[in-house]
């Protein structure tokens, strides 16, 4: 079977911005779905203007928007808003994140646009819900990692507590959402009907934070910080060598004897201090120290060398430069080739999911503010150059 995109044919009308829906709607167009973004005209969607930045371009929205076509249609224009509503007439999916209530007030609601395509699958995505006591709260990542409770189990446990070091909540709500759009496509085709679905962002988070839920909702006992460690089994920890961090996951009896062979003290297996997970937990510190003063003797890929062969799962504390130039980059593809029109060849990263039988993402181009405007206009809407040129004229379109 030659190769095929799983969603070849499946057409998205994008109204997000930022991060959460953006990247919820490039998961989809790396499967092959057909993109339209719609962006303000002049000011364009808001990750535009999100550092850093190359020779004028954000780089960080031509990561989020791959593959998509962009549109320049003033949302604040009557007419403009009858232009959505078209492109959305022969839509699978509609996709926004506007704080709840605005969508409705543009005329650009589920209510509005499923009337006019009972077969629309359109998606919602806020901060705190289109209901409930928090909706109308503006949501950024920080803050809704704050709410959630991520933040207050990352950490040190006698420090602040930290946030992840990524849009963590952004990511997860996007992958959540075009994971439900997959679903209600499937159901689409046996039902023949749309369907309306939404994700919150605290929502999001909080339903993947499953150990310390398991510790505050079944035990008496605190939820806390604990650094690298994981909360419930040791040793899982981070160590420092002689040239940066390792990790190690000793989750089980038989892989702490690997640990302890792995450092020349096979012994430790049998000490009643360690004999098992609730005796290595309350001598935490005695059995972190004996690991630690075996790691700083030993430079990373030794200490790594070392736990590997013993069977035990471990790695390196890797930059973001270390990964991009590994091995396992270049095998995996983790980076793809894009193209941009005022940077030319770019790189791109591509969701990660291999589909036997479908294409890696390649190829891909990152849009300039409503480069694709009259080409939409003229092949979904037909409409003329003189009609586009008085569109323009009237500034409903850029």
């Amino acid at each position: 079977m030659a190769d095929r995109n799983l969603l070849e044919g499946v057409r998205i009308l994008d109204l997000t911005r930022v991060m959460s829906g953006p990247y919820c709607t490039a998961m989809l167009g790396d499967l092959g779905a057909e993109i339209t973004k719609i962006e303000m005209p002049g000011f364009g969607e808001e990750g535009r203007h999100f550092a850093p930045y190359k020779e004028g371009e954000s780089t960080y929205f031509m990561l989020l928007n791959r593959g998509k076509r962009s549109i320049a249609i003033d949302l604040k224009s009557e007419e403009g808003v009858a232009l959505v509503k078209k492109l959305a007439r022969d839509s699978d999916v509609v996709v926004e994140n506007f704080r709840p209530g605005v969508a409705k007030r543009l005329g650009l609601d589920h209510e509005t646009l499923r009337a006019e395509n009972p077969k629309l699958i359109y998606a919602s995505i806020s901060g705190f819900g289109q209901d409930g006591p928090y909706a109308k709260w503006p949501a950024f990542d920080l803050v809704i990692q704050a709410m959630s409770g991520l933040m207050s189990i990352t950490g040190e446990p006698e420090g602040r507590a930290n946030a992840v070091g990524e849009s963590i909540a952004d990511v997860a709500t996007g992958m959540f959402a075009s994971w439900g759009i997959l679903a209600a496509l499937f159901d689409r085709e046996k039902t023949g009907e749309g369907r309306y679905l939404e994700v919150a962002m605290l929502d999001a988070v909080f339903s993947m934070l499953l150990t310390g839920l398991s510790r505050e909702m079944f035990t008496d006992k605190p939820v806390r910080r604990v650094g690298n460690r994981h909360p419930e089994t040791y040793p899982v920890d981070s160590f420092a060598t002689r040239d940066g961090d390792v990790v190690l996951v000793g989750f089980t009896d038989r892989i702490f004897a690997g640990i302890c062979a792995a450092i020349g003290r096979p012994e430790l297996a049998q000490d009643p201090r360690f004999i098992d997970n609730q005796a290595r937990n309350d001598h935490e510190n005695e059995l972190r120290g004996i690991i630690a003063d075996w790691a700083k003797a030993q430079t990373r890929a030794e200490a790594v060398e070392a736990l590997q062969q013993a069977g035990v799962p471990a790695g390196p504390v890797w930059s973001l430069g270390d990964v991009l130039a590994s091995d396992h980059s270049a095998a995996r593809g983790l980076v793809a080739s894009g193209t941009n029109a005022v940077l030319g060849d770019i790189p791109l990263i591509p969701q990660p999911v291999h589909f036997a039988g479908a294409p890696r993402p390649h190829g891909q181009r990152a849009p300039t503010l409503g480069e694709d405007t009259d080409a939409v206009l003229a092949e979904r809407l037909g409409l003329t150059a003189d009609d586009i040129a008085s569109l323009r004229e009237k500034k409903v379109i850029a």
